[in-house]
C-alpha cells in the first residue's frame, strides 16, 4: 500500500513562511529599486505591469514544482518529497536594475524606456535558461566551477552583500536587531518558540521597532536626530491607505517588447550583461537540482531547468523585468518537513500580494531594513558557497575571479558620484581621463576601474577559469580560455569603454566611437590574452613540474 501524501502538511507552514518571507522581501525590494529607474510605488509600470507580471511567472512555477514533487511522489511511493523552492531571482535583480535599467534611465530620463529594457533583459535570460536546460549538463563538464561560483560571489559580495550592509548600518536602529536575529537562526541554528521562522521574527521585530520609533519622534519633538533617522511615514502609509486595493489583472506585453527587439541597437550594448547572468541561472538552477538530488529528492534536469526558463520569458511577456529562479535551500525546506503545500501556498499568496497592488501598501508597513538581513544572508551565503563547493586547491582560482566584481563595483561608485570620490572640484571623468591613463583616485587608477568594470561578469569568469585550469595543469584549457578572453575583449564586450562626462557606456567592435568623447577599445589586452595562451602552450609544455609539488587534481 502507498503512503498517504496529503495536500498540506505542518512542516508545509514553516516552509511557506521562509519562503514567503524572502519572496515578499524580493518583492519589497522591487519596489524600492524600481524608484532608482524613475517608477514610483503607484506608477502605473510598477503596479499595472511588473507586479502581475511577476505573479505570473511565481504562480505558474511554484505550481509546477509542487506537482512536479507530487508526481515523484507517487512513482517512487514516498510521503517525504519537497518540492523545489522557486521565486524571484535576487542576483538577477539587482544585475539588471544596477547595470540595464538605471544606467537607461540615466541617459534617456525616461522610466518606460528603462522598463522596456529590463523586459528585453528579463526576456533573454529567458530564452537562454529555456535553451539551457538541452545543454547544462554538457556547460557543466567544460566550465571549472570556480570560474562559475567565483562571478557569482563577485556579484554577491559587492552588489548584493555590500548595498544591504551599508543600509543595515544606515538605519542600525531598525535593522541591526532582525541582523542579529537572522544571524541567530543562521550561523547558531537556533529555532524559535513555536517554530516561528527566523525570517518572519526578523521582519516582525524590524517593523515594531520602526514603528515605535515613529510614535517616539511624534510624541518627542525635540528627540535626538539619530532616533528619528529609524521612523517610518505615515503620509506614505496614508497615501497607500487612501489608494485602497484594487485589482489588476496581467497584461500582454508582446507589443512593447516588439517596439525594442526590433531596434536591435538599443539593447545590444546589455548583451555582455544579459548572456552571463543568463548562463549562471542555468548553472546555479543546475547545482540546486544536485543539491536536491543529495537530499533524496531526484529530479529530471532538462524540465525542471525548461520550466524555470519559461517562467522568466513569462514575467516578461507580462510585463515583469526580474527573471524568476530555482532557489539555493532545498535540504533546508526538507529538513523543516515541508513538502509540496508550502510551494502552492507561496504561489497563491505571492500572486494575490501583485495582483491586488498591495506591495505598496506593505512597503509603507514594512520597512525595507527589517528584510534586508535575508537578502544580506543570501549574499553571505552564494560567497562562501564558491569556497565551500570548489576544491579547496583552486581556493585561489575562486580568489582571482573575485577582482573585476570588486573593481566594478568601484567604478559604480566613482561615476554614479559624479566624480566626487577624490577628483578635483567640477572635473568629469572624461576630463581626468583626458590627462593620460595615470590619473587617479584615492590612489587607484581610474583608467584601470572602468577597464576591469566593463563586461566584468565574463573577466571574472575567464580569469578564475584560466587560473583554475592551470592548478589543475589542463594548459591547453587554460590557453582555450585566454583565447575566449582575447575574443571577448575584441568585439568590445569586455574591458573597452567610451565615456561622456561621467556617464560610462561600451564600446563594441562595430561601433564607431563620438569624436567629441574619450574612447578605449581593448586591443592591447586582447593581445595580452593571446599572450597569456602563448605562455600556456609553447612554455608550459617544456617546462617541468616541480618535484615537490603534490599531484594535480583531477578535472571535476
Amino acid at each position: 500500500m502507498k503512503p498517504r501524501y496529503p495536500l498540506f502538511v505542518r512542516g508545509d507552514l514553516d516552509g511557506f513562511f521562509g519562503l514567503f518571507i524572502d519572496n515578499l522581501v524580493q518583492l519589497l525590494l522591487i519596489v524600492q529599486v524600481c524608484g532608482l529607474c524613475g517608477i514610483g510605488p503607484g506608477d502605473s509600470l510598477l503596479v499595472e505591469w511588473i507586479l502581475p507580471g511577476a505573479a505570473v511567472s511565481v504562480l505558474w512555477g511554484n505550481l509546477f514544482y509542487a506537482w512536479q514533487a507530487r508526481r515523484l511522489a507517487r512513482r517512487e511511493g514516498r510521503d517525504d518529497v519537497t518540492a523545489l523552492p522557486y521565486g524571484i531571482n535576487t542576483p538577477s535583480l539587482i544585475v539588471y536594475v544596477v547595470f540595464v535599467m538605471i544606467p537607461v534611465h540615466e541617459q534617456t530620463g525616461s522610466a518606460r524606456q528603462a522598463w522596456l529594457m529590463g523586459l528585453i533583459a528579463c526576456l533573454g535570460s529567458g530564452v537562454i535558461e529555456l535553451a539551457g536546460s538541452l545543454v547544462a549538463e554538457r556547460i557543466r563538464r567544460h566550465t571549472p566551477r570556480a570560474a562559475l561560483l567565483s562571478t557569482l560571489a563577485g556579484i554577491a559580495i559587492t552588489f548584493i552583500a555590500m548595498l544591504f550592509a551599508l543600509q543595515i548600518f544606515t538605519r542600525p536602529l531598525v535593522a541591526m536587531l532582525p541582523l542579529a536575529v537572522i544571524l541567530l537562526t543562521y550561523f547558531a541554528r537556533r529555532r524559535f518558540a513555536w517554530r516561528l521562522p527566523g525570517g518572519l521574527v526578523a521582519v516582525l521585530l524590524g517593523t515594531v521597532i520602526a514603528w515605535g520609533l515613529t510614535a517616539l519622534s511624534a510624541a518627542w519633538p525635540g528627540a535626538p536626530h539619530w532616533l528619528g533617522n529609524g521612523a517610518m511615514s505615515t503620509a506614505s502609509l496614508t497615501r497607500s491607505l487612501a489608494d485602497g486595493v484594487e485589482l489588476h489583472a496581467p497584461r500582454f506585453a508582446g507589443t512593447e517588447l516588439w517596439s525594442v527587439l526590433s531596434r536591435p541597437g538599443e539593447w545590444v550594448a546589455y548583451v555582455s550583461v544579459i548572456i552571463p547572468m543568463g548562463l549562471f541561472n542555468v548553472i546555479g538552477s543546475l547545482q540546486n537540482i544536485e543539491s536536491a538530488e543529495a537530499g533524496g529528492d531526484r529530479y529530471a534536469t532538462a524540465p525542471s531547468l525548461a520550466v524555470n526558463g519559461v517562467g522568466t520569458i513569462a514575467a516578461a511577456l507580462f510585463g515583469s523585468c526580474f527573471p524568476t529562479t530555482i532557489y539555493i535551500g532545498h535540504p533546508g525546506w526538507k529538513g523543516l518537513g515541508a513538502r509540496t503545500g508550502y510551494s502552492t501556498l507561496n504561489g497563491l499568496v505571492v500572486t494575490l500580494i501583485c495582483l491586488s497592488g498591495t506591495v505598496g501598501l506593505i512597503a509603507s508597513v514594512v520597512p525595507i531594513e527589517a528584510g534586508v538581513a535575508i537578502v544580506l544572508w543570501i549574499g553571505v551565503v552564494i560567497t562562501a558557497q564558491a569556497f565551500q563547493a570548489t576544491p579547496r586547491s583552486q581556493a585561489a582560482a575562486v580568489a582571482i575571479g573575485l577582482f573585476p566584481a570588486i573593481a566594478a563595483w568601484g567604478a559604480t561608485l566613482l561615476s554614479g558620484s559624479g566624480g566626487a570620490f577624490g577628483l578635483a572640484a567640477g572635473r568629469t571623468l572624461e576630463e581626468v581621463l583626458a590627462d593620460g591613463g595615470s590619473a587617479q583616485v584615492s590612489g587607484y587608477l581610474i583608467h584601470g576601474l572602468l577597464v576591469m568594470e566593463r563586461g566584468y561578469i565574463i573577466t571574472c569568469m575567464v580569469l578564475a577559469a584560466i587560473a583554475a585550469c592551470l592548478i589543475q595543469r589542463r594548459l591547453r584549457a587554460a590557453a582555450a580560455w585566454s583565447l575566449l578572453g582575447a575574443l571577448a575583449a575584441v568585439l568590445g564586450l569586455t574591458h573597452a569603454y567610451q565615456i561622456d562626462g561621467n556617464d560610462v557606456d561600451y564600446l563594441f567592435a562595430l561601433a564607431s566611437p563620438d569624436p567629441d568623447h574619450h574612447a578605449f577599445r581593448a586591443h592591447g589586452i586582447a593581445i595580452g590574452y593571446g599572450l597569456f595562451a602563448a605562455c600556456f602552450v609553447l612554455l608550459g609544455r617544456g617546462a617541468t613540474d616541480d618535484p615537490g609539488d603534490p599531484a594535480p587534481p583531477e578535472p571535476e
